[in-house]
């Protein structure tokens, strides 16, 4: 068994030589993977093996061209479950200590940041110096300038830096932005966003703002921040918000419970949004155009995603959200493919540009202007 390893281990290192493989040599590092697909795979290490980390790799399992090959976690306990679940060899398993070390390991092409908000920029910033593509989980960062590092760091070091923008491949969302762009809601006129729930244990990272970097917002609420971006297809102008606290002992100096925020849009489009860790039952989004409308309930959700626009039933069937996106940033990375919907980190700057003013308007009352 151990020789079978070896020489499978050795086929791999054999056919990741190349960034850009012939055939033959795509087939033989495929074949590593026990998978068969066309053209080179992209290899991966996660960042967090925390719940979403698990989703990730679980969805993983049924990528064609992205495979889960390395581990970083500061628990030992969760490194070993995941070593013997995934078939991790020891050598492509790190610490938070040691991962800068990945630069010498062939194996791994990225690493998927899923760690809580304010440590992406740490975690970014040392795989971009190590020479590894970064995959990081949303909000990029706990606020614009740090986000716009990352996106400066990844430049410099010449490796991509993509965002977890998993709605950004979903079927359904992708046929309501393809039916907005051929014109067949008429002129864009009005945006609804709500995302929330109740948030349970007071004492998880969600609600430290030191991890955190603020509260609903930073979790759920960049939903509908996104959300209106890429359903009405354009970027905003302006932004007013209020804030509502009902328990400032679970929601602390900081921490915001539930944001109301609007958007005017270039063409005149408005959008009316809400974020929230205290009430359940919102996960919709709402387009209407002179000529039609489109729903999406649940919008963002795990899945299945369910729509409908004035010309009927959504009907894409539900594929794991993380697969898809998996399986589509390999072709970013590997191929130079360009998304219908950006994924980049100039993107995630954006939205983190948007959050900063909603946070603004929430402190000073007033309408903040939006230059993207």
């Amino acid at each position: 068994m151990d020789s079978r390893r070896d020489f499978l281990q050795k086929l791999a290192a054999s056919a990741v030589t190349l960034p850009f493989l012939p055939i033959t040599a795509s087939a033989a590092r495929n074949a590593f993977y026990g998978q068969s697909c066309q053209g080179p795979v992209l290899r991966v290490a996660i960042m967090g093996l925390g719940s979403y980390g698990t989703r990730v790799a679980k969805a993983m399992q049924s990528c064609k061209r992205a495979k889960l090959t390395g581990l970083i976690s500061g628990t030992p306990s969760k490194i070993k479950d995941w070593q013997a679940k995934y078939n991790i060899p020891e050598k492509n398993c790190y610490n938070y200590e040691n991962y800068d070390q990945i630069k010498d390991n062939p194996d791994i092409d990225a690493v998927y940041v899923i760690t809580p908000n304010a440590l992406h920029r740490e975690g970014v910033l040392r795989v971009a110096a190590a020479g590894k593509h970064a995959i990081c989980e949303k909000p990029m960062s706990v606020n614009a300038r740090q986000g716009q590092e990352m996106v400066d760091a990844c430049r410099k070091a010449g490796v991509k830096l993509l965002v977890g923008y998993r709605m950004h491949f979903e079927p359904n969302t992708l046929e309501i932005v393809r039916m907005r762009n051929e014109g067949e809601f008429g002129k864009v006129l009005f945006f609804q966003g709500l995302s929330g729930f109740r948030i349970g244990d007071p004492k998880q990272w969600r609600l430290n703002r030191e991890l955190a970097g603020g509260g609903a917002m930073m979790d759920i609420g960049i939903y509908s921040v996104n959300g209106a971006r890429y359903m009405t297809g354009e970027e905003p102008e302006w932004v007013t918000a209020q804030e509502t606290k009902t328990d400032p002992v679970k929601f602390r100096e900081g921490v915001d419970e539930t944001i109301q925020f609007q958007m005017g849009f270039p063409s005149g489009a408005v959008a009316s949004c809400l974020s929230t860790y205290n009430m359940n039952n919102l996960d919709r989004f709402f387009l209407n155009g002179e000529k039609g409308y489109a729903e999406l309930q649940p919008a963002t959700g795990y899945g299945p995603i369910k729509g409908r626009t004035n010309k009927g039933e959504l009907t894409h069937p539900h594929i794991a959200h993380q697969t898809i996106q998996m399986d589509e940033m390999a072709g970013i990375i590997l191929e130079n493919k360009k998304p219908v919907i950006p994924v980049n980190g100039e993107e995630a700057v954006k939205d983190l540009v948007i959050i900063d003013a909603i946070y603004e308007a929430c402190r000073t009352g007033k309408r903040q202007a939006l230059s993207l």
